[in-house]
């Protein structure tokens, strides 16, 4: 719409209103229309490394994904004794326990009403239902073929990393839903593992890397930064360097995927801010900025 001439109106002001009559086109503006005219005002401003710091969420749990597939390939090659995996989780578990607890200073634990003994005995609960159900979990695929489970565990794990909270605000999110794949997929897999024992730590070893492990991530990186920078790295190299054992051309891939999503994505996602054109203006809707609460109270 542009301004338009309108014959004897020159000593009305137009008003932008339509509850009043005014010898006006309804499609008439005047020269002040575009005054209010705003660009990008509710574009947020990237630094690179802070992008590629927040990317480091996602680098985690595709490592995640990939120490789990690599720790299953050792066990399902007999390259991996069980009880050694076993005393390495719960090791690394307990380890892992005694440093968040360090790190959140009990603020979780008096929110939350819980204590240590509430917490053991949870983890004992779910280590004797685990052990308990394992001969049912090994059996409970035997008349799917083998190319079946491998499929639903990977389309599970790529489930898993699609949905899970990677700190957006968004309607695909769901930690729920993300977890449960995730042992979907590690309960498939384990089925096809030798023995009962080897299903029941590989069930509890998903259970610690994509269960407690993300929750030492949210707090590693919200108290000590470089700390978790430098895990983040441990945990990459470690995650390559398994997967390296098992092929070089898979590796390759993967470590050229971690690099693509920590630096080319944030370079990229950078960049084209510069082309960003979001206007604002009187033709907005309209917004009711009054706090309507307590109205409702």
């Amino acid at each position: 719409m542009c301004a338009q001439p309108v014959p004897n109106t020159t000593e009305i002001r137009w008003q932008k209103v339509l509850y009043e009559r005014q010898p006006f086109p309804d499609n008439y503006v005047d020269q002040r229309f575009l005054e209010e005219l705003r660009k990008n005002i509710h574009a947020r401003k990237y630094q690179y490394w802070a992008v590629v710091f927040e990317s480091s969420v996602v680098i985690q749990q595709l490592c995640s994904v990939c120490v789990f597939g690599v720790i299953w390939w050792y066990m399902d090659e007999g390259l991996l004794a069980p009880h050694w995996l076993l005393g390495t989780g719960l090791a690394l578990s307990l380890t892992g326990y005694v440093l968040f607890d360090l790190l959140d200073g009990g603020e979780g634990r008096r929110k939350s009403g819980r204590t240590r003994w509430a917490d053991l005995k949870s983890a004992l609960v779910f280590i004797t239902f685990t052990y308990g159900f394992s001969p049912v979990l090994k059996t409970l695929t035997e008349s799917v073929s083998t190319d079946t489970i491998y499929a639903m565990s990977v389309f599970m794990l790529l489930g898993h990393l699609i949905f899970f909270d990677y700190g957006a605000n968004a309607a695909i999110v769901s930690s729920t839903l993300s977890l449960n794949m995730a042992i979907f997929a590690s309960v498939c897999l384990a089925s096809r593992l030798p023995r009962t024992l080897h299903a029941f730590i590989m069930v509890t070893f998903a259970i610690q890397i994509f269960a407690l492990w993300p929750m030492l991530q949210k707090k590693l990186k919200a108290c000590t930064p470089r700390c978790y920078v430098g895990v983040t790295l441990l945990f990459a190299f470690s995650a390559l360097g398994g997967l390296l054992s098992i092929s070089a051309v898979g590796a390759t891939l993967f470590a050229l995927l971690l690099v693509s999503i920590s630096c080319l994505c944030p370079f990229y996602l950078i960049r084209l801010q510069l082309f960003k054109e979001n206007i604002h203006g009187p033709w907005d809707e309209a917004e009711i900025k009054e706090d309507l609460s307590r109205f409702l109270s």
